[in-house]
């Protein structure tokens, strides 16, 4: 298939090196890369200096962003305006992550534990999508500076357990970066390559990727036949990291020379000062400082003592992994060492002792997935001529839902023949057909792509809205055959589809859809957003006016005349533009409206249990 360059900002065809980049966007640090006349490079900034970019993000008063080292600087003076670990939030609601607010110096949102998180800064509210475009922006303007040329295309590297939402909410901060994402690789994948296991087509292999950053662990166990990578199995632990080897120090030397850590200012510094010495140790047999006029020692026995339960958690992962995959420590034919915590020699070692045989340690475990994410853009620019790579589906495939939004079941670039699914439900009371129109294309409203078709479920058996159970199905053949089924789970109530005809689009037309959806990326977000804020803002109204109705009985005319108020001005917001007033509004009511919620079930579980001996 012929590749055109285009330039996403003026449409037109630009003559060019056709130049993908890789992008590791890191939990802890991001880099790009890019492989050109054989090499492959890892950008560094404009001092020379440094090639990672801190994964953080601060907001000044106006809103003005800034990312990286700078913002990093930020995060004791202005801890509620710095944002880090937007990777842990990436595709995931409120309720798998409201353990994880007290952690963070910023505010996650709880407006419905369904809907996806949201961050609040200076009265406005934000994805983590949009957070992560920011950097992604941050490292597209890097690699162009260095190159004096626009890069428009690339590959991105996503931890090997990322479900569709968190892989689909990457696409979308890439897209948003102004960036055509053409494909996600999973890090260990990426990893494998940059050491040149799996790029030989005739090598077979079994290898395991131990990953631990600076706050995350995963173990990845790959087979390799034919230049095709599989993931066996994957076991991690998103909260487990460099960052409790650091810890362990810290919790040592407060216990053994009765620090007091006041504020801050002390727990950043004890901080740097664990983490010089994690470093230190490495090389050296004992490290000493000074921390409020008190001596601090450290020796490498006693930090090895320290870390051995964090090292040791980690090893019953591979244990579990191994498990998972079904095979023995001998099964293993390579271990490949991943993230900057590896370099730890005690970490190493124990490694190499579990499998039984040496790690592979020869690259730079911060650079290894960024090198592999360009590895795997070189091969996608038709750069190396031996490399087969499996045929994907070129544009997204998914249907309308409620006010004309796009909702994606097969994104752009999976695998063919693939399938997937989701399930939805119906809007109104005694609901008994529902129309399922499908679309093909990369913008958020389904009128800015093309309609494949669409047919009506019928007979669904009346119920409330919101009960029945309707899973759509998508199953896209080798041969680009779009099969479309929807079925009522509850009832088993099933119609189906098959697409053909309207399937096939030129390249000229798949070039523009793409154009289109990166140009229009941040005005499509913005009608995303609003819309999905006005939808949850009505589902929210009618249900206080449920709530009300339901609960007459023991609600005080003050509380129904505020919950009535609050829920007047969300109606009101819900009319304008603004999704932050919305989201405003929205929160207001949730949190006047959630103790009369408790309060609502322990009457409701009260009188379930009068007369009912326990």
């Amino acid at each position: 298939m012929a590749r055109i360059p285009i330039n996403i900002k003026t449409g037109e065809i630009e003559k060019q090196e056709n130049l993908i980049v890789g992008i590791d966007l890191g939990t802890t640090n991001s880099l790009v890369a890019y492989s050109k006349d054989g090499e492959t490079i890892v950008v560094e900034d404009k001092s020379g200096s440094q090639k990672l970019v801190p994964s953080v993000l601060y907001f000044d008063e106006h809103n003005n962003i800034v990312v990286g080292q700078e913002a990093l600087e930020k995060q004791l003076i202005h801890p509620e305006r710095t944002i880090y670990s937007v990777k842990r939030l990436m595709g995931k609601a409120y309720k798998d992550v409201g353990t994880y607010e007290n952690q963070l110096g910023y505010k996650i949102i709880d407006t419905d534990e369904e809907q996806l998180v949201k961050v609040e800064i200076n009265g406005s509210y934000y994805s983590p999508i949009t957070l992560s475009a920011e950097i992604l922006k941050a490292l597209k303007n890097r690699v162009e500076e260095q190159l004096g040329q626009q890069v428009y295309q690339a590959v991105i590297t996503v931890p090997a357990y990322f479900n569709d939402s968190q892989r689909q909410a990457t696409r979308d901060a890439g897209k948003l970066a102004g960036l055509n994402v053409l494909r996600i690789v999973n890090e260990p994948t990426a990893a494998s390559l940059a050491y040149g296991i799996g790029q030989d087509p005739e090598q077979e292999s079994t290898i395991a990727v131990y990953d631990l950053g600076g706050g995350t662990f995963d173990l990845s166990i790959l087979s390799i036949q034919n230049g095709i990578f599989e993931v066996l199995s994957t076991q991690g632990d998103t909260f487990l990291g460099g960052d409790d080897l650091d810890k362990a120090i810290i919790d040592y030397w407060i216990e053994q020379y009765a620090l007091t850590i006041d504020n801050t200012i002390d727990q950043q510094t004890i901080r740097l000062e664990a983490e010089k010495a994690k470093k230190a140790l490495s090389s050296s047999d004992i490290y000493k400082s000074t921390f409020k006029e008190k001596d601090l020692e450290l020796t490498q026995i006693k930090f090895e003592e320290l870390i051995n339960p964090i090292i040791e958690k980690t090893l019953v992962h591979c244990t579990n992994a191994l498990k998972d995959a079904e095979l023995t420590k001998t099964d293993i034919d390579e271990i490949v060492m991943v993230g900057g915590s590896t370099r730890t020699p005690h970490v190493k070692s124990r490694v190499s002792e579990f499998f039984g045989k040496k790690v592979n340690d020869s690259m730079n475990p911060d650079e290894v997935v960024a090198m592999g994410a360009a590895i795997q853009a070189n091969i996608l620019a038709g750069n190396e001529k031996d490399i087969l790579l499996i045929d994907v589906t070129p544009l997204s495939l998914g249907i309308e839902t409620v006010g004309g939004l796009m909702d994606t079941i097969i994104p752009r670039n999976s695998k063919v023949p693939t399938r997937a699914g989701r399930q939805y439900t119906t809007s109104v009371d005694g609901q008994k057909n529902l129309k399922v129109a499908v679309y093909q294309g990369e913008r958020d409203l389904v009128d800015d792509n093309r309609k494949l078709g669409e047919f009506i479920l019928k007979d669904i058996p009346p119920m409330a809205a919101g009960i029945p159970k309707i899973e759509v199905r998508f199953i896209l053949d080798a041969d680009g055959i779009l099969k479309v089924e929807a079925e009522e789970l509850r009832s088993k109530v099933m119609t189906k589809v098959e697409i053909r005809s309207q399937y096939g689009i030129s390249e000229e037309e798949m070039a523009l859809m793409l154009i289109s959806s990166i140009k229009n990326a941040e005005q499509d977000l913005h009608k995303r957003s609003l819309l999905e804020a006005r939808n949850e803002g009505n589902n929210i109204v009618h249900s206080v006016a449920r709530f009300i109705n339901q609960n007459l009985s023991w609600l005080s005319e003050e509380e129904q005349t505020e919950t009535k108020r609050l829920s007047a001005n969300l109606q009101d917001k819900i009319k304008g533009d603004n999704k932050d007033n919305i989201q405003k509004a929205i929160e207001e009511l949730n949190a006047y409206t959630a103790p009369l919620a408790e309060k609502a079930m322990d009457i409701h579980v009260s009188n379930a249990l009068k007369g009912t001996t326990i």
